[in-house]
């Protein structure tokens, strides 16, 4: 059997690993768009839940990227001037620069004699002989879009506005920042992922880019506001540019998760929102499954696929639900920020997906929970004794 990957990221170059320990057998390449050390956005975060499956799946992967990562046990919220601290359960997530990422995982790749070829781009789909082709290239994937109506895509975008940036400072801890500014609303989203480096995404919702005339600011202009909005975190740093566009987030749905031999995994399969940080975990959990599907297969190819679908599909959906309710949450920030008080407001923001309620909350944030309790922002009718 042999497996095209298109997209040398994390999920791509992660299936090919996990191909060759589960199925050497199988002949896999990878095919990557971009240079060998190209990457676009700064840190990535790999939660501890995460981190556990990876290691399950590949331990010396696993512990080569824990090595580089840059780990938290709290989190900031901040609302309006008043910051609240969200002491995290166990060792907490961690972030890691995305080209060290990639390079840890090339490195694995070529121990492993995988071939990946780089700055090449699939223009045709139809000329790739494998026996399963697998869309690991993201929200535009080549692989989906060369059938839509196959895969039953369905595609649109969210109203906030957003762009990543990094800052040349490691926060202390990562944190989100709601302020409101001259009548708009805004969001930061930081945390660090080196000893010097933090990752800083900047959204405001669509009003605000209406209100304050963001849609006629130049990029140089949207990037000082958003230096003067959070002025306060900053200290004094410039938000530091690398492909920072500025985007509405594309929502990315497939009804039917492989078409012919063609399958999809990550964000070219459905696209996970930022703000639940999962988005490089969900990717590599669906590579897990793919290759773990692959390998019981027999060389069956539609028996790997349905197996994939199998394996993957519950879990999946949960965590992406997760994600539209916690989008769903930051499309009306503008209501929360002006409704609730900032401990009203943090416990909304804690229980926005719906995994999360007043127990679970107790038993993994005991004192977050005793802080909420005594500023009455628990409602009544979902306190528990």
């Amino acid at each position: 059997m042999k497996i095209d990957i298109v997209g040398g990221g994390p999920s791509g170059l992660f299936l090919a690993i996990l191909l060759a320990r589960l199925a050497p057998h199988v002949k896999t390449e990878v095919i990557e768009q971009n240079a060998a050390d190209a990457t676009f956005g700064f840190g990535v975060v790999l939660a501890d839940t995460g981190l556990s499956r990876l290691n399950d799946a590949a331990p010396e992967v696993c512990a080569d990227l824990m090595a580089a990562m840059k780990f938290s046990t709290q989190q900031t919220i901040v609302s309006g001037s008043t910051p609240i601290t969200v002491k995290r359960p166990g060792q907490g997530g961690g972030a890691i620069p995305r080209l060290k990422l990639l390079n840890i995982l090339q490195d694995h790749a070529a121990r492993l004699n995988i071939p990946v070829t780089y700055s090449s781009r699939v223009s045709d789909i139809e000329s790739l002989t494998g026996d399963i082709v697998v869309g690991a290239d993201g929200v535009n994937s080549r692989v989906r879009t060369s059938d839509e109506i196959g895969f039953g895509t369905t595609k649109r975008e969210l109203s906030n506005h957003f762009a990543w940036f990094g800052v040349g400072k490691a926060f202390e801890c990562p944190a989100l920042v709601f302020r409101e500014y001259h009548g708009g609303y805004f969001v930061a989203h930081y945390y660090p992922y080196s000893e010097t480096m933090s990752t800083f995404v900047a959204e405001c919702d669509h009003q605000t880019w209406i209100d304050l005339g963001l849609e006629q600011l130049s990029l140089d202009e949207r990037q000082s506001l958003f230096e003067t909005v959070f002025a306060a975190e900053l200290d004094g740093h410039k938000l530091i540019s690398n492909n920072s566009a500025w985007r509405q987030f594309p929502v990315i749905r497939n009804a039917n998760w492989f078409n012919g031999n063609r399958v999809l995994i990550g964000d070219a399969l459905a696209s996970a929102h930022f703000s639940i940080g999962s988005g490089t975990r969900i990717a590599m959990e669906d590579s897990i499954a793919l290759a773990q599907a692959i390998a019981s297969s027999g060389e069956d190819v539609q028996r790997a696929l349905d197996g994939y679908v199998e394996l993957r599909r519950e879990s999946k959906d949960r965590l992406i639900h997760a994600s539209e309710a916690s989008y769903l949450w930051y499309e009306n920030i503008r209501e929360w920020m002006t409704t609730f008080s900032p401990h009203q407001f943090v416990y909304q923001f804690m229980t926005r997906t719906g995994r999360v309620d007043v127990a679970r909350l107790r038993e993994q944030y005991p004192e977050l929970v005793r802080e909420l309790e005594s500023a009455g922002a628990i409602p009544a009718n979902e306190a528990i004794s």
